[in-house]
């Protein structure tokens, strides 16, 4: 174990889970071995036939059950159990670097004012020689085909850590209802209207290539992106929200105090 730097948030990891009980298996291991290990695991059990809740009870962290189907469901029920300062997300076929959790700690008390950290990554499968440049390209392209669309930097639901206290302002506007979202893409959206989204070098990921398996599952992913980006217009249009986070940004730096959006009904 490392030193904890002062001022140090405690730290929540979710995991949203279904029938990947082999996969969770190793990656709770991995969280196990953190040189700073986290204050709680909440592992989101939704709707699983394997024995991914077994696994988890076995490793001795909190299960939740999620009967919504879907990633957002999952993920913001997850969210709104954690209880620690800073929720960190991944998904239960990552492999996090030993030091992630370490390096997500010092970032957050490094930077009071960073509201939001997300990461890179790594496939731990599929052709080796490729791995670190296929991931590359894949969080390339995230980055610059959503970018222009969000007005600021991506975060990537497999490397994400956000302070509670952000999700707790936004957690009535996310499309957690909604199975056909990208609900790290909705995130985003979300927190970068108020909150600083950066970049946290370090913070190493591995994550697996299954998803990109299959032509149809890449195609699937593709079109959740584009939707995702559309349930978000007529007000999130890219020319409307930039000038909104500009005026947002400069009302900031001169101290006047800006209305929240409300929450959909």
């Amino acid at each position: 174990m490392t030193a904890r730097p002062e001022g140090s948030p405690t730290i929540s990891v979710v995991i949203p889970v279904k029938d990947d009980a082999r996969e969770l298996r190793r990656c709770l291991r991995a969280l196990q071995l953190q040189t700073r290990e986290p204050d709680e695991i909440v592992v989101v059990d939704n709707g699983s036939a394997d024995a991914s809740a077994e696994v988890a009870r076995e490793a001795g962290v909190r299960v939740i059950r999620c009967d919504r189907p879907g990633i957002p469901a999952a993920s913001s029920a997850g969210y709104d159990a954690a209880t620690q300062d800073v929720i960190v997300r991944l998904d239960a076929d990552c492999l996090p670097a030993q030091t992630w959790i370490e390096t997500v700690e010092r970032a957050f008390a490094r930077r009071p004012d960073v509201s939001v950290f997300t990461g890179g990554a790594r496939f731990i499968d599929g052709p080796r020689a490729l791995r670190t440049w296929l991931a590359a390209c894949y969080l390339g392209a995230y980055v610059v085909v959503t970018a222009p669309a969000l007005g600021h930097l991506p975060v990537f639901g497999s490397n994400l850590a956000f302070r509670r206290s952000a999700w707790q302002r936004i957690r009535g506007h996310v499309h957690r209802q909604d199975a056909e979202l990208h609900d790290d893409l909705d995130l985003a959206f979300h927190l970068g209207e108020r909150h600083r989204i950066r970049y946290l070098h370090g913070a190493a990921m591995g994550i697996s290539m299954r998803p990109f398996a299959a032509g149809a599952g890449f195609g699937q992913r593709l079109l959740r992106g584009v939707r995702t980006v559309l349930v978000h217009w007529p007000a999130d249009f890219p020319p409307v929200r930039w000038v909104r986070l500009l005026l947002r940004r400069g009302l900031h730096r001169l101290g006047v105090p800006v209305p929240r959006r409300r929450a959909p009904r």
